[in-house]
């Protein structure tokens, strides 16, 4: 496997590990012509910068890995510069985009549950496994993941697209919400395409899934078919929604994200038919 995750670091480092550094968000790289490569070094520490935690991730074909937490608005090193997730795709690799949204998500989950929720004491980090566990009343804490559906309705050569008031304007998108607590995901579909345009969907299909570390989502996307009702907006959601054929379509999601290439999947099958 290219990609082998881990819990427990090595005992001793023998040669440079690859960090996925991040502060405030922004994760630490340099230029290397249309490329961004990421620091490579036993420590941090070999560049100037203090951590204030790291987490170890595994080996990318074959090198250790790991996370860390930078105090925000620390001074990137010479040469180096800090970069938002999304303006890095492309810029690296798949693997190691991916590897960067799993960092950040463990990174800022370990931030975030260092004290019992429970009790309030100073949690611990197992070896054994991906969990921060309270010594006092052995409450155990997991990565969270916030489970999400998106779906894109078609109605003959048409696809439903809206576009929330936080969107890039002119920027529409397949619709999309959180899955509620004993809720399935088709249940979740069909309510989420209710509650935001009024529109009643039938035959869901299975498109594929994201990890979406914005903060910390995993999306779900569906086909459906159009089944019934007018477009009502949900204000408080949703700016504006439409039909939209085929070959008119207006701005759509850069392609690192799932919707887009939802999107570009129902256009490639409509085309064809």
């Amino acid at each position: 496997m290219a990609y082998v995750p881990g819990v427990a670091p090595p005992e001793v480092l023998t040669e440079p590990a690859c960090w996925f550094a991040f502060s405030g968000g922004q994760l630490l790289g340099s230029h290397s012509g249309e490329h961004i490569e990421l620091p490579l070094a036993r420590s941090l520490e070999h560049f100037g910068i203090a951590t204030e935690r790291t987490q170890y991730l595994g080996t990318l074909r074959g090198r250790h890995c790991f996370s860390a937490e930078i105090a925000r608005d620390t001074p990137a090193p010479q040469g180096m510069d800090w970069f938002g997730l999304r303006r890095i795709f492309g810029l690296v690799d798949e693997l190691e985009y991916a590897l960067a949204t799993r960092a950040i998500q463990i990174m800022e989950w370990d931030r975030t549950h260092q004290f019992c929720g429970v009790c309030g004491t100073l949690t611990e980090s197992r070896l054994s496994e991906r969990v921060r566990v309270c010594p006092a009343c052995a409450h155990a804490v997991y990565p969270r993941l916030a489970p999400a559906v998106m779906m894109l309705v078609r109605r003959g050569r048409e696809l439903l697209l809206g576009r929330s008031p936080h969107f890039q304007p002119g920027v529409y998108s397949a619709l999309a919400g959180f899955v509620e607590p004993g809720e399935t995901l088709e249940a979740c579909v069909a309510r989420e395409v209710m509650e935001e345009v009024g529109v009643q969907v039938a035959n869901l299909r299975y498109f594929g899934s994201q990890s979406w570390p914005f903060p910390h989502s995993l999306m779900i996307a569906f086909f459906c078919d159009y089944a019934g009702g007018t477009i009502v907006l949900q204000p408080e959601e949703i700016e504006d929604a439409q039909w939209f054929g085929v070959d008119a379509l207006p701005g759509l999601p850069l392609p690192v994200s799932i919707s887009r290439r939802l999107i570009d999947a129902a256009v490639m099958e409509i085309q064809k038919e």
